[in-house]
């Protein structure tokens, strides 16, 4: 099943989507919840992000083919690092351009959506703590991130992370397609199943170091290809089994 989260009425609410409709929910896809009668248009649907991440966990490098690119070992570990739950954007919405970069590239991600709290877990127990997938973008400030001693500064401004259009619930996370296209162009290009670790393995690693909470968010690394972005282009990621999300890139206006 596909769940979305829009803005309706004034309200965030969750829709079962299908196709280009979306029955509205009672309730939340992290607890209890039940179908309405109410039915809505997704093309005139006002997306906000999928869920509502206390953390977003981050996998350094996690493609064999994006290992090859950067000439980097292949790793025993993930490299892990955060983005702030205020780097969230949502699809059809804005990445906002920081005056202080002056190179802000892409990179396309496949991401877990977690269901339910989870501390040291097993991998055979991975899957029952995972509600779904989604599509995220991992915008990186390039020239922050070679100057800074860590990553911090160069992956959490605000919009820097944004993710939907759905979380998917019945996918095999270790076997999709994902591009990113710019201006329609192909740039991405590579499946899951190049994954270095696989999906349970990152929930259970990770879940060893911290406790994971239900809407948080892993995304696992970008495969090769990546690249800057610049003020009005159109940035679209596009996994296998999700969909599409789509953003445009907007200087920051003076306020």
């Amino acid at each position: 099943m596909k769940f979305a989260r829009i803005k309706l009425n004034g309200e965030l609410t969750y829709v079962k989507v299908s196709g280009d409709k979306g029955v509205v929910l009672s309730g939340s896809v992290f607890g209890e919840y039940s179908e309405t009668d109410s039915v809505v248009d997704m093309n005139s649907a006002e997306y906000m992000t999928p869920c509502d991440p206390t953390k977003i966990v981050a996998i350094g490098l996690n493609y064999r083919d994006h290992a090859e690119e950067m000439g980097l070992e292949i790793p025993d570990f993930p490299a892990l690092f955060i983005k702030p739950s205020s780097s969230a954007a949502p699809h059809n919405g804005d990445i906002i351009y920081p005056p202080m970069s002056k190179q802000v590239d892409y990179e396309a991600e496949f991401a877990i959506v977690i269901g339910k709290e989870a501390s040291y877990i097993s991998e055979t127990e991975a899957y029952d703590y995972i509600l779904g997938y989604t599509c995220l973008n991992d915008v990186t400030a390039r020239d922050l991130q070679a100057v800074d001693s860590q990553w911090t500064r160069a992956k959490s401004f605000d919009t820097f992370a944004p993710i939907g259009p759905v979380i998917e619930t019945e996918l095999d996370p270790d076997n999709a397609g994902i591009r990113l296209l710019l201006n329609g162009e192909v740039k991405q290009k590579s499946s899951t199943s190049n994954f270095i670790f696989k999906t349970k393995r990152l929930v259970s690693l990770i879940s060893q170091v911290m406790t994971l909470y239900p809407g948080d968010v892993i995304t696992t690394g970008t495969p090769s290809g990546i690249g800057p972005m610049r003020p009005g282009d159109k940035v679209e990621v596009e996994i296998e089994g999700i969909g599409t999300l789509l953003n445009t890139v907007k200087e920051k206006q003076n306020d």
